[in-house]
């Protein structure tokens, strides 16, 4: 296959060759056409000028023609390509360039010819023409005017043609011969971004995902293109950080309710736990924490990857959101919590039970980081430039999360809490789970919080767009 700089430069001088053939033959053509138009002028001129010397010769005193000046008129006329006689009132021959030198005039007539015939390929002759002489009124004699036509060219105006043709010719060939150049030089500057986003590519392929490449470009396509290979290896870059982070906090969630899990049967195994209802019961929890682990991940993959099924119905969110509240009552109660509603009726056409998973996620958070103040359940209707939507907040007076932290808590297995104590929290899925559904049915979810953790607790936002709303009951 060819190479790219090879290709281009080939295209661009290939063309740039072809245009210059068509534009170097068109030139010659017009020039040579207005050339002959020029030339045609001044024979026309010539003649009447020649027709004009020789009417100044005759003396009308005398009726007779200055031999001596038609003489000198004559052969320098024939140097120029005319061949004169002249003849008087009664039709005798006065003068006749043939009879002052016959050799001179085979020589110029051979020479025109030659020139016009071999060189330019006129397809003319030698013919002559009459022009009458008039002096006032008086017809003073003919004049016979023999000259190659329909035109030529005289020995300067050949020598001109010439050098036009060749200056054509060279510039031509400069001017190819810098097109070559310059495709060459173009081609090398347009190929090098293609070949590094190639290598850049190929060590990609290879799992080097710090590879990067430079992206200032005048070309827009060549600046896209760096920019779409530094994008891809920063994108496979962090799937692959990603990855091994999942599988990380995937292990860490499994190691201890596993270990535990062998912990207490090799101990009972071993006669140094005595077998009980209560160990087996703690055995129990633990397999139970496990799969509610295993299913957890199952759900968010089949959601993430759009696998999930949506038993969509019609139903009021404000109901839903009211019935989820109710479940958390008496737990926000002990800890002396007041779980409070303020509920706008927003009918709503989406999966129940899904809906009600995300606010029970949402709930349960609030009322496990809140150890006083309240909780609000807000439901209301809104409008943004992507048109009408729900929006249901769980607010809380709980500890905050860090500024630093809430770009991350809808990631999976993120928690606040860095040392994982199950003191405070799950696995940390339930946020990307709650994201997940909201997002598989088109809407958004965000959390806020103060400045400060500790200081004002947080705000997490569900948004159901209009499309989903009220497909009617």
């Amino acid at each position: 296959m060819i190479r790219l700089r090879n290709y281009i430069a080939f295209i661009y001088a290939f063309f740039i060759c072809i245009t210059v053939f068509v534009l170097s033959a068109v030139i010659n053509m017009f020039a040579e056409k207005l050339f002959a138009e020029y030339i045609t002028g001044n024979i026309r001129l010539q003649t009447e000028e020649i027709i004009r010397s020789f009417e100044e010769q005759y003396d009308p005193f005398t009726a007779r023609y200055n031999r001596a000046g038609i003489d000198v008129i004559g052969m320098h006329y024939l140097h120029q390509g005319y061949l004169v006689s002249l003849a008087d009132a009664a039709g005798r021959v006065v003068w006749d360039v043939r009879d002052m030198d016959m050799e001179e005039c085979a020589v110029i007539i051979e020479e025109i010819s030659a020139r016009m015939n071999n060189e330019y390929r006129a397809g003319g002759s030698f013919a002559p023409r009459l022009h009458n002489l008039v002096l006032g009124n008086t017809n003073i004699g003919a004049l016979r005017i023999e000259s190659y036509g329909p035109f030529f060219y005289r020995e300067n105006e050949a020598a001109f043609l010439k050098t036009l043709n060749r200056f054509l010719l060279v510039s031509g060939a400069v001017f190819v011969l810098l097109s070559v150049i310059v495709s060459v030089c173009l081609a090398s500057v347009i190929a090098r971004p293609v070949l590094r986003a190639r290598d850049a590519a190929r060590r990609i392929a290879h799992g080097d995902f710090s590879t990067r490449i430079a992206e200032g470009h005048a070309a827009r396509e060549l600046h896209e293109l760096s920019r779409a290979v530094n994008g891809l290896a920063e994108a496979l870059g962090n799937g692959e950080e990603w990855q091994k982070r999942q599988s990380a906090d995937i292990a860490h969630e499994l190691r201890t309710p596993l270990t535990t899990l062998r912990g207490n049967i090799e101990a009972m195994i071993d006669g140094i736990w005595e077998l009980s209802p209560e160990r087996l019961e703690s055995c129990l929890e633990e397999i139970v924490r496990l799969s509610g682990l295993v299913d957890d991940i199952a759900v968010l993959s089949l959601i993430r990857r759009e696998h999930i099924v949506l038993s969509k119905t019609g139903f009021d969110l404000a109901h839903l959101a009211a019935r989820a509240a109710e479940q958390f009552v008496p737990l926000a109660r002990e800890k002396g919590v007041t779980l409070s509603v303020n509920l706008d009726p927003a009918p709503v056409y989406a999966d129940y039970n899904r809906i009600m998973q995300v606010l029970v996620n949402l709930l349960s958070n609030a009322v496990k980081y809140t150890a006083q103040g309240n909780i609000t359940v807000t439901l209301h209707a809104a409008a943004s430039r992507g048109g009408a939507h729900h929006e249901l907040s769980v607010a809380d007076t709980g500890c905050g999360i860090a500024a630093e932290d809430l770009p991350h808590v809808f990631e999976r297995f993120f928690r606040a809490d860095r040392s994982r104590s199950r003191e405070t929290g799950g696995t940390g899925i339930g946020l990307s789970i709650a994201a997940a559904i909201v997002e598989a049915h088109g809407g958004s979810i965000r959390a806020e919080s103060a400045a400060a953790p500790g200081t004002g607790g947080s705000v997490f936002t569900a948004t159901l767009p209009a499309d989903i709303s009220a497909r009617q009951q």
